[in-house]
């Protein structure tokens, strides 16, 4: 299999506002003496996982991550007291599977019978399903012994609490944390995607396979505050003058580079559970690079929906396949393009500085690009034609390896 996977992309997105920060204004990065609008990794890890539509993650039918302070209230606690398990003694119960799984500090009850963690956690599907059934399995074991806490109006007291706690420890020390690891893709395809750092000694922590770049503008930023009311219609019709809401919201424009690095035996490993050099799951983790491939190229990010419609598909993509140290293609943008035709000063920048890493370090990648629009010069240097997306997609998935 390949070592890494690399992947490039040019979008353009006019009169759009795709990522903001704390005061509502668009992302922004500072790069070669110029301020270039930015779409943060984060924000694009997102709009990746979270895409349902065609080439999407859910498509692969494989257990996803769950990321919420509230998991364990609506996914394990809600669930059982719906099913008649009482009240006091079930929060009580997922109070301490909170601190025993994530950590003691991040219990958190802010009334009977709803708890969250203090921080976001992220667990598996499998994680999710697995400590469902062993506290539900729990109480069923408790309630001969507790039968006086089988009420809708129930209080423990605190002999109750600390027996409550001593056969917690009992049922759930011993093998809980060989066992969540043993579960397939327990921390879900996300987790072995994006990786997952964790604090608790039970669940895994993961390294991510997957690493992505902020998105930047290839030019300098263009910007522009866009003024806008909103009119009372009932009050418009009384023929009085004015707006129910005035305000303003700032609009860019841009054409932004885009950098993903797929890590392969890792993704191989994350997927399977097993060892780096170990050939498992090569299947699965080349149809999950394949997706992502179609993801990058099709899937926008995007705030402001309503008002801007920020749609579009990747100009250009590239693809590197091999076994070199990875790096990135921004600095063909260090100096900001400049004109009246960003899509070709882009490509011979790219051509440019393609050209002069193969010259000073040698061409150490295969590559496929797909292109649109003036890409001749770039296409020579490469010494390669532009193919479709979807070439690129099922060539990428057959870097993976053999399995796949």
């Amino acid at each position: 299999m390949s070592r890494f996977i690399q992947i490039h992309a040019l979008t353009s997105y006019p009169g759009v506002l795709l990522n903001r920060d704390d005061a509502g204004f668009a992302k922004r990065l500072p790069f070669g003496g110029v301020t270039r609008t930015r779409v943060s990794s984060q924000c694009l890890k997102r709009h990746w996982r979270r895409h349902d539509g065609e080439h999407s993650l859910v498509e692969l039918g494989e257990p996803r991550s769950v990321r919420s302070r509230r998991t364990f209230d609506l996914k394990i606690l809600q669930p059982l007291i719906a099913e008649g398990y009482p009240t006091a003694l079930t929060t009580r119960v997922v109070e301490e599977l909170i601190a025993e799984v994530v950590g003691k500090a991040d219990a958190k009850s802010e009334e009977e019978g709803a708890v969250r963690t203090s921080q976001v956690t992220v667990l598996g599907q499998p994680e999710v399903d697995y400590l469902y059934k062993q506290t539900r399995t729990f109480l069923d074991t408790l309630r001969a012994d507790v039968s006086h806490l089988w009420s809708a109006d129930a209080t423990l007291s605190k002999d109750d609490d600390k027996s409550l706690k001593e056969q917690f420890k009992k049922q759930f020390d011993k093998d809980l944390k060989a066992n969540l690891k043993g579960l397939r893709l327990a921390a879900g395809l996300d987790a072995a995607m994006f990786g997952r750092m964790v604090t608790s000694d039970v669940l895994a922590r993961g390294d991510a396979a997957i690493h992505v770049a902020h998105a930047f503008t290839v030019h300098a930023e263009e910007s522009e505050s866009d003024y806008f009311s909103a009119i009372d219609d009932l009050v418009a019709e009384t023929g009085e003058l004015g707006s129910g809401h005035i305000n303003s919201s700032e609009l860019t424009s841009g054409l932004f580079y885009s950098y993903v690095v797929v890590d392969v035996p890792l993704l191989v490993s994350n997927i399977g559970g097993v060892e780096h050099d170990a050939g498992a799951n090569q299947d699965l983790a080349g149809r999950v690079v394949e997706n992502l491939v179609q993801i990058i190229a099709t899937v926008s990010p995007g705030a402001k929906l309503g008002a801007t419609a920020p749609y579009a598909y990747a100009q250009t993509m590239l693809i590197e396949s091999g076994s070199a140290q990875p790096r990135t293609l921004a600095n063909a943008f260090q100096r900001p393009v400049q004109g009246r035709d960003v899509l070709r000063a882009s490509y011979d920048a790219l051509s440019a500085h393609i050209g002069d890493l193969d010259r000073t370090y040698g061409r150490s990648t295969n590559r496929k690009i797909a292109a649109m629009g003036p890409k001749e010069q770039l296409c020579s240097t490469l010494d390669l034609a532009a193919e479709p997306v979807a070439t690129l997609a099922a060539w990428a998935r057959q870097q993976v390896g053999e399995g796949a």
